[in-house]
């Protein structure tokens, strides 16, 4: 297996990744999902990526029981915040309420301290952008989240981040999850160039098997 840095970062992630989406927690039964888990750590893979809202948080509590077993500096574990976890007005999106509260969320279904990458799962035009950086940038201080990342946000949106981050010294953006594959290159024309610029890694999903490059 082949490592590479996340971004300009000290972190090494295996070149393949292993993720839930679709899987974990409802289609794939548990032991299935466990063996996969083991095969792929096995076989070098160290980058294990889930989210809360895969399966309603049931994901998260299959890839935290699986990866139990393994020493926790052995591996990098990802998950997410942003879509729906309830019907309360404020079970969605990157508010400071939501993006703690998932957060806690996400640590006790994975039986963790910590998330290595904590994703904000897609942009919130409904909170201002220095209330959802402020509350990542808390919990990297906390520890809970080592590092931070952002999922389908435009390259306008990354932009705005990094530079807001820079402006109010908050932890910044490291990791970019967007959709890319042969047939889905949007990302080569603004995102990449952007994300080079500001030593953004990319992570993507829906290629013929997830992988991460470092652009």
């Amino acid at each position: 297996m082949e490592y590479r840095r996340l971004g300009k970062t000290g972190l090494k992630v295996s070149e393949i990744s292993l993720g839930s989406w679709l899987t974990y927690g409802g289609y794939v039964e548990e032991q299935n999902a466990a063996a996969s888990i083991d095969k792929a750590y096995d076989l070098g893979i160290n980058f294990f990526d889930t989210a809360n809202v895969y399966m309603r948080g049931e994901a998260e509590i299959v890839v935290g029981k699986a990866l139990k077993k393994y020493v926790r500096d052995s591996y990098v574990l990802a998950t997410k915040v942003f879509w729906p976890m309830g019907d309360g007005p404020n079970d969605r999106g990157l508010s400071r309420k939501h993006v703690m509260e998932q957060c806690h969320a996400s640590l006790k279904r994975l039986n963790t301290d910590y998330v290595d990458i904590y994703y904000c799962h897609r942009f919130d035009q409904e909170t201002p952008l220095d209330e959802t950086l402020r509350a990542l940038d808390d919990l990297v201080r906390q520890g809970k989240v080592l590092y931070i990342g952002v999922s389908e946000w435009t390259a306008e949106q990354i932009t705005e981040a990094v530079h807001l981050a820079d402006k109010k010294l908050l932890d910044r953006i490291v990791v970019n999850q967007p959709q890319y594959s042969m047939l889905q290159r949007y990302i080569e024309k603004e995102v990449i160039p952007v994300s080079e610029k500001h030593g953004i890694g990319q992570v993507v999903w829906s290629p013929s098997c997830p992988r991460y490059f470092n652009w």
